[in-house]
């Protein structure tokens, strides 16, 4: 698929039909993407609208050396088509003199048809098929019409520097793929698979959860998997854009698409490829567009718009000044109008914005952000206030215990015992670090019934006797009498039969980019930085005051965070956006309820990949700042080709129809222009 406009028809034309429930035509990757009970039917369909699209298996292998013949081949047509035209261009007077004038017409004509037959063509099978005005219609229209009043050598220039740019503008956008396609080429081809102690080659797919592999040094992980044997550095790259590598040993988890970089790993395999993380990030990078951007949206519709009044006006230039002024000749104000024809072509804002947007989504990816769609990526440009989830999301998340504090007749052991005990059950970070505190065996004998909290501990019979375990708000549900209410950190209460028993305070140390991160947030135009928590009062504003953010509420329930974010929502002006940054293991409904749902280090999270709207594969605040930068730069992207080549295209109108403009300059404001716009679309890629 070479035309952008056609993927517009495509797409607008197969959405009609009852079968198909969704469509998306994305042109930068040339494919579509169609939900429908028959798809024979979209294939005729597609037939009739565009008869020269050919509809290909994405998995079959593409001829690359057919690509490069191709190449030479335009190159060589290109090239004798100049050299004609030149000839032409230098002998015109020579065959117009002589007796045989109509040798002019001849050369003219066989150079005018070897250049623009298919532009010709492709014009009338529009026309017959109801698809009058397009770029084909113009460029036709306007180059007849040259030769209708004896303009040949600037109507056969027109056709010829049509086929440049158009040669260009396809080299332009098959480069773009070719970037995309290389930044796709992380999927895994192949796995050895160990089965009775042989290694043998098969593909990722057919791989089952449970089965070992064998990575070798230098080769792509093909599944996500537990180690179960080797030790050995990983390049992550692929996945989070993060270029050191790290060291991964016997009982680590390894993702699909990591390389191997030193030793041999013997994989136990956890997820199938379908399911695992590199498979995710290909399926988020190859259908990001089918979420289109109002940009986008906008563009496509006025293409629609734009070109019939385009003609209509020309039509009317070549007209009312011979009609209305006197001594206006009709042949003057015809060639007015086709140079007008010529550069009204829309294809510079059809091809170049879908490209940004795409080259926008790539580049993202390459630094491990995952934007989901273009109107993510509008969004992210409007976010004036970022609410950060703190734990996992501004802190590391890796929680010790600091500090044990008896009270009562206690001693730190028995209150550290006690905690252990209570919190046995627990999966949460902070009752895993009590459990690494205590040390030894938790005999399970002595653990009766544990209830969970939601949001303030537990509560569990421990030998015989009823220990809670939880926050300052626990103990004054349970009416227990303690001294101190507010400690600093994150702290753990303990009381035995309802007599209080100490507290343990447990450290969670902040990431080292999360200052910088909210700083540089500021500086792009973020007017507010929010922490919620779960934390205690004092906790809560230390922590604040460390990060410099500009609110903090603290002591929240999960659900509290939701109705928080609503009321940010309510609060912010009519193009103010709010992003949420969590952790995505148990934010999912706030990721969902923001403007931006952000999940960061959400590395095979599925409920967070399900979920956010942008995903950080990186676990870095600082990624956050990158994104709003990635998404502003492709915006400004976007808004200078727009601008440019609807100025340059106003200019060469205005100038056409007080005709200083000729139809070469035309040329220049119809495909040069389209080229520069290419050109700059793809800078995003290289962010």
């Amino acid at each position: 698929m070479d035309c952008a406009s056609c993927a517009s028809k495509i797409e607008e034309g197969v959405a009609k039909l009852e079968e198909v429930k969704f469509v998306s035509v994305n042109f930068a990757n040339s494919s579509i993407t169609v939900d429908t009970e028959d798809f024979e039917k979209v294939k005729k369909k597609i037939n009739e609208i565009e008869p020269e699209v050919k509809i290909i298996d994405p998995d079959a292998e593409e001829n690359e050396e057919e690509d490069e013949f191709n190449l030479k081949k335009t190159l060589s047509k290109i090239a004798i088509i100049i050299l004609l035209l030149i000839a032409g261009i230098i002998f015109k007077d020579d065959l117009h003199d002589t007796p045989y004038s109509f040798a002019e017409y001849i050369v003219f004509i066989f150079v005018y048809l070897l250049s623009g037959w298919g532009v010709l063509k492709g014009a009338a099978k529009n026309i017959l098929r109801g698809q009058v005005f397009n770029e084909q219609f113009l460029m036709s229209v306007a180059t007849l019409g040259a030769f209708a009043i004896h303009e040949m050598p600037e109507a056969v220039a027109v056709m010829v520097f049509y086929n440049v740019g158009e040669f260009f503008q396809d080299l332009a956008v098959h480069r773009s793929r070719r970037s995309i396609k290389k930044l796709l080429e992380i999927r895994p081809d192949s796995a050895n698979l160990i089965t009775d102690g042989i290694v043998k080659q098969v593909s990722p797919e057919s791989v089952t959860i449970g089965q070992k592999i064998l990575i070798k040094p230098g080769e792509k992980i093909p599944l996500d998997g537990e180690v179960i044997e080797g030790k050995s550095m990983v390049d992550t790259s692929a996945l989070t854009g993060e270029s050191v590598p790290r060291s991964v040993k016997t009982g680590e988890q390894v993702m699909a698409g990591m390389i191997n970089k030193s030793g041999t790993l013997t994989v136990k395999v956890t997820k199938l490829f379908g399911e695992s993380s590199i498979s995710k990030i290909l399926d988020l990078v190859e259908n990001a567009t089918a979420k289109k951007a109002k940009t986008e949206k906008f563009i496509t519709k006025f293409a629609r718009y734009y070109t019939p009044a385009v003609v209509f006006g020309a039509i009317l230039v070549a007209t009312l000044p011979p009609l209305l002024v006197q001594g206006e000749l009709f042949s003057v104000w015809i060639y007015r109008a086709l140079i007008m024809l010529v550069v009204s072509c829309p294809c510079a804002l059809v091809i170049s914005i879908p490209l940004g947007y795409f080259g926008g989504i790539g580049g993202a990816s390459r630094k491990g952000i995952l934007v989901k769609g273009s109107n993510y990526l509008d969004t992210l440009t409007e976010v004036r206030t970022v609410v950060f989830d703190k734990t996992g999301t501004l802190t590391k998340g890796e929680f010790k215990v600091s500090e044990i504090v008896p009270k009562n007749g206690y001693n730190e052991d028995e209150v550290l015992e006690f905690a252990a005990y209570a919190e046995s059950g627990s999966t949460h970070p902070i009752g895993q670090s009590i459990l690494e505190a205590y040390k030894k065996k938790i005999d399970r004998d002595k653990v009766g019934n544990i209830t969970e909290l939601s949001g303030l501990g537990i509560e569990a019979k421990i030998d015989g006797v009823t220990v809670i375990a939880g926050n300052d708000r626990l103990l004054h549900k349970k009416n227990i009498t303690h001294d101190k209410c507010d400690v600093e950190g994150t702290v753990v209460h303990v009381a035995v039969n309802k007599k209080y028993a100490g507290y343990i305070v447990i450290s969670d140390s902040v990431k080292e980019d999360s200052a910088e991160a909210i700083a540089e947030l500021k500086n792009l135009g973020v007017s507010k930085c929010i922490m919620l928590t779960g934390d205690n009062s004092s906790a809560a504003k230390s922590m604040a005051k460390k990060l410099n953010v500009d609110e903090v509420y603290y002591e929240l329930l999960p659900e509290d965070k939701v109705k928080y974010i609503e009321k940010f929502i309510t609060e912010s002006k009519k193009n103010e956006k709010v992003a949420f940054v969590g952790d995505g293991i148990n934010d999912a409904p706030v990721l969902a309820r923001a403007d931006v749902g952000i999940a960061m280090g959400a590395l095979g999270s599925d409920a967070a990949v399900e979920t956010a709207d942008v995903v950080l594969m990186n676990d870095t605040p600082s990624s956050v700042p990158a994104a709003i930068r990635i998404a502003k730069k492709t915006r400004r992207i976007v808004w200078q080709n727009i601008l440019f080549a609807l100025g340059v295209k106003l200019l060469f109108i205005i100038l056409a129809a007080f005709g200083i403009a000729t139809m070469w300059e035309a040329v220049f404001g119809d495909m040069g222009v389209a080229l520069i716009a290419i050109l700059n679309a793809t800078r995003v890629l290289k962010m």
